[in-house]
């Protein structure tokens, strides 16, 4: 990699943020693009979203990507907002748009949606059931809505959480609670992990795969490991099944054409991800 003064920097902020992959997918994505950019990550505590932004623009710099617990804060603090940002309350993409303003937007759930239609699934008119009601979930409930979902039901621990949640799909959003739990998961056409449960080593799975069955498809969001004993036992089950990193590598890809104005090179992106996984022994 080859710095110069017409380098063009773009940046992740987080905290905690050292883990980030964010730097290993942008950096190979600018080389294989030929681009004569860079991308970094910046610890930003709690709070300092604002000060972040503002150092974007003092900076110029050309992209800004934002993770936990920021996403609230930016969405809040940017000088425009994409319709689902809007709508979710959250950025996890900062562009600048010129004269210093910067728009937030939010690439998660068409990331999601990318992802699925590389498995061949399409969710207009289909039932699905999301379990979590975080911002990754919030962002694939509001995803599958505009896809023309039939159905979208989603469990959670904390039914406040949940119901909010829930609310994001308007008419066709249900929270589903006790006996309806299983009747939620056993009728989705697609079920979607969205929670942190299953990462790293354990065996941790969401929700019961007993209640899984053949004709489903099943996506995990969590992608260390890269293939999560939820995937495993529901492959078992005759489900198809989508990994975390398609939504990863898509998210990215999106903040990359916003930035830059280039097609993403998505198989250098893929490649990266997974070199790096494996370097991190994330694969198993």
């Amino acid at each position: 990699m080859h710095l110069s003064a017409q380098t063009r920097v773009a940046a992740v902020i987080g905290s905690p943020v050292r883990h980030s992959l964010s730097p290993v997918i942008h950096n190979a994505a600018f080389a294989a693009a030929g681009l004569d950019w860079v991308y970094v990550a910046f610890e930003v505590a709690a709070g300092g979203a604002r000060m972040a932004l503002d150092g974007m623009r003092a900076l110029d710099l050309g992209g800004l990507s934002v993770t936990m617990p920021h996403k609230d804060d930016v969405a809040a603090a940017v000088d425009e907002r994409s319709d689902v940002v809007k709508r979710l309350g959250a950025a996890n993409c900062v562009v600048p748009v010129g004269g210093g303003r910067l728009r937030g937007e939010s690439t998660d759930g068409a990331g999601f949606l990318r992802s699925l239609g590389d498995a061949g699934f399409d969710p207009a008119g289909r039932r699905c059931c999301v379990v979590g009601a975080g911002g990754a979930a919030r962002a694939v409930v509001l995803a599958l809505v505009d896809a023309g979902a039939g159905e979208v039901a989603v469990l959670n621990r904390s039914e406040a959480s949940g119901q909010r949640a829930a609310a994001l799909a308007g008419a066709v959003g249900r929270l589903a609670s006790g006996d309806g739990v299983a009747a939620a998961i056993e009728g989705a056409d697609l079920v979607v992990n969205a929670t942190p449960v299953g990462m790293g080593p354990g065996g941790e799975v969401p929700i019961d795969p007993a209640r899984l069955g053949a004709g489903q498809v099943v996506a995990d969001l969590v992608y260390h490991p890269i293939r999560t004993a939820f995937l495993e036992r529901a492959a078992a089950a005759g489900c198809r099944t989508v990994d975390g990193v398609g939504m990863l590598v898509h998210q990215a890809a999106l903040a990359f054409e916003a930035w830059t104005g280039e097609e993403a090179p998505l198989e250098a992106m893929r490649g990266a991800v997974a070199a790096q996984l494996v370097e991190r022994d994330f694969s198993v």
